[in-house]
């Protein structure tokens, strides 16, 4: 975290294919799509994340001595190569959808158009970045999404598989929604609200629960959440917080964001009877917060049941993504540019469909029903494709090309999802932050159906295929079995 020249962090097999490209004089431009296959946790659609930290390693892209000196050590890399490392940068152009935005499988959240070795080398490090991030605000809104309006709090860092993990899983945790976290770096890096209570350490540190309690209180009276399970939640811990914030409001003293935590127990049962009980001693609006390996699925339950929690700390099963620990992101060429500076489409064929490419030089976009305002389609098509929204559009499944839906013309509108963030090597887009980013996330999930955002069997949103980049694969592969 603490270097912003990450460009040895990638996979050796990009670095010897670079040496190929450059002992073999093959520098032709190419398109290259980082998209994702499927979404995660079984959900209906996914958060994209990531971006400003790919803006960050491309425009620190640079081969140190010490990085030239590694290299040689190897013994697998020839001097003249070496020596083309020296003044290397990076100099394509990169599209991407913004950080915030919905998006579904086999669609390109990152395009790349660069020399074939630039966009090779790039492979590894976008693919983490965007990987991880996805991943963690993806399962950061589905946990808000079962909260439904109470405030979800990330306390994940202890949990996170290292230091990196726990600070932009942070970040892309408040991306997708959740109101603050546990990680002071994080806030500190990306102006976010940091947010905590204490432990059980603190509880037991003094000679009672009541002395810990009143002690803490007058440390912080204006955020004086009191844990309550260390000894008997009930019969010991809310009382002593209930005679804690009576003495707090005889004294004068304002009470604001206060209330109690629980980090053990049956939640369902504690939260109705803690509730009961603040309410009868004039308590009414105190706060109910609990913890206690959450997730999006024991949320909701939690809710069923009738819970009166109304603040949740969600923190391995969200840092973790502990359910589905991989977002799954591949990068593939999509095209070659041929002599005559058009792009010559390719195409990756596998046994698997899924794992069939879509050719070309390509963008998306998203097809929005003027009613609803709900997203219709996402609609992929080659670059340069253009539509006419009061003319009647016939969308197919590409899979299955029988599955048909047509929009009748003024029903809809349509708006280009990837956005130019490189231009010939230099950086045209500036990022929000990340509370902007959050503000856009929170937006962009109100454009989904309610259907698609339930947590088992969720409605599909298709992305589609416009009719020449259907007919451009198509050919590719009747070409290719032909072979």
């Amino acid at each position: 975290m603490s270097t912003s020249n990450l460009t040895m962090l990638t996979d050796l097999y990009e670095m010897t294919m670079m040496q190929g490209y450059f002992k073999s004089g093959v520098q032709e431009t190419v398109v290259f799509d980082a998209f994702y296959r499927s979404n995660p946790s079984g959900g209906g659609y996914a958060i994209c994340a990531g971006l400003d930290q790919i803006i960050d390693y491309i425009q620190n892209l640079r081969f140190s001595e010490e990085d030239i000196s590694y290299l040689r050590s190897l013994h697998i890399f020839d001097e003249d190569f070496l020596s083309y490392l020296k003044d290397f940068s990076f100099s394509g152009d990169i599209y991407a959808i913004p950080e915030g935005s919905i998006i579904f499988p086999r669609e390109p959240l990152i395009k790349v158009i660069a020399p074939i070795m630039e966009a090779q080398l790039i492979e590894t490090a976008v693919l983490n970045i965007l990987n991880h991030q996805c991943l963690i605000a993806t399962k950061a809104a589905r946990v808000c999404y079962a909260a439904k309006g109470d405030g979800v709090m990330e306390f994940g860092l202890r949990r996170a598989q290292g230091p990196d993990s726990g600070v932009y899983g942070a970040r892309a945790a408040i991306i997708g929604g959740c109101k603050g976290t546990s990680n002071v770096l994080a806030g500190r890096l990306f102006n976010v609200p940091v947010l905590g209570t204490h432990a059980h350490s603190w509880i037991m540190s003094f000679p009672d629960e009541y002395t810990a309690f009143q002690t803490y209180a007058g440390l912080y009276p204006s955020a004086c959440t009191l844990l309550v399970d260390t000894y008997d939640t009930l019969k010991s811990g809310v009382p002593n917080a209930i005679r804690v914030f009576r003495e707090m409001k005889d004294s004068g003293i304002p009470l604001v964001n206060y209330g109690i935590r629980m980090d053990s127990g049956d939640l369902a049962y504690l939260s109705k009877k803690a509730r009961r009980m603040l309410d009868e001693a004039g308590f009414p609006d105190a706060v109910i917060s609990a913890s206690n390996d959450l997730d999006e699925h024991l949320i909701q339950s939690l809710k069923f049941q009738g819970a009166m929690i109304t603040s949740w700390g969600v923190g391995t099963n969200l840092i973790t993504s502990k359910d589905n620990p991989a977002f799954g992101g591949v990068y593939k060429l999509a095209a070659i540019k041929g002599p005559n500076g058009s792009f010559l489409p390719k195409i990756k064929l596998s046994e698997n469909t899924e794992k069939v490419t879509n050719p070309g030089n390509k963008t998306i976009y998203r097809i929005y029903d003027n009613d609803t305002g709900k997203i219709r389609a996402d609609y992929i098509c080659l670059a340069g494709e253009t539509f006419d929204a009061e003319e009647d559009l016939l969308l197919f499944d590409p899979n299955e090309p029988w599955k048909k839906t047509r929009l009748a013309g003024g029903s809809y509108h349509m708006r280009e999802l990837l956005v130019p963030v490189f231009q010939n090597g230099r950086c045209t887009y500036t990022s929000p932050s990340v509370m902007e980013i959050q503000a856009i996330c929170t937006k962009e999930k109100d454009t989904i159906w309610d259907e698609t955002k339930r947590f088992v069997n969720p409605a599909k949103i298709y992305v589609d295929l416009s009719d020449k980049l259907y007919e451009t694969k198509k050919r590719l592969l009747n070409q290719m079995n032909h072979v």
